[in-house]
């Protein structure tokens, strides 16, 4: 059964170039604008030092004015991660920058950037990959069980598939979260038992 699946996924996936070149020419047209603004790179003390771009009230403002946003930020035109501020007070947010992101943008403490914010208007929060997608369309009975799991394990599910680049590993953590998704007790679930390290049904 998970060789036909695979199969299916797999002949599908021989048509996604074609389906990029699609959304190349026919882009989403609801997709908004980006907020691009100037700021430092900033430190929190009171959080083990943990480094944070600011997001200035104007822009929490043009974002709806709530803090609880979910954003893909860009960085110098160079990274693009989603997001989600905290709250800095006085209506400003801030958005983490971990150590690996710096090192990657080849920035330090106090240097100025620039950053542009977007609305992530997808549905889990981050792109959901085609594989994992096919999958769910093949198997009726792991759909179910993914659109039951609360909106955090869903998203988890979608970044642990998204963490390889090569199509036959997405195709195989794909089918390894949903078969244990599906052995797993409703409403009981755990990353352990969808990773199958914890065989336990309590």
């Amino acid at each position: 059964m998970q060789e036909q699946v695979q199969e299916q996924v797999q002949g599908y996936l021989a048509l996604a170039p074609a389906l990029a070149l699609f959304s190349y020419f026919y882009p989403a047209m609801s997709k908004s604008k980006p907020i691009t603004y100037q700021t430092r790179v900033q430190r929190l003390d009171s959080m083990n030092g943990m480094h944070y771009l600011e997001v200035p009230a104007y822009v929490i403002q043009e974002l709806g004015g709530k803090i609880s946003v979910r954003l893909h930020c860009t960085v110098n035109g160079q990274l693009t991660f989603p997001c989600g501020p905290v709250a800095l007070g006085e209506g400003k947010g801030c958005i983490s920058l971990n150590k690996k992101r710096m090192q990657e943008l080849g920035v330090k403490y106090k240097q100025e950037v620039t950053v542009s914010l977007i609305k992530d208007s997808s549905k889990y929060g981050m792109e959901m990959p085609e594989e994992l997608r096919e999958l769910l369309k093949q198997d009726t009975e792991g759909a179910t069980r993914f659109k039951l799991l609360p909106p955090g394990k869903q998203r988890y599910v979608i970044y642990y598939v998204n963490q390889v680049k090569d199509a036959q590993r997405k195709i195989e953590r794909a089918i390894k979260l949903i078969e244990n998704l599906k052995k797993t007790n409703i409403g009981k679930e755990s990353f352990r038992e969808m990773l199958g390290k914890d065989r336990a049904r309590g």
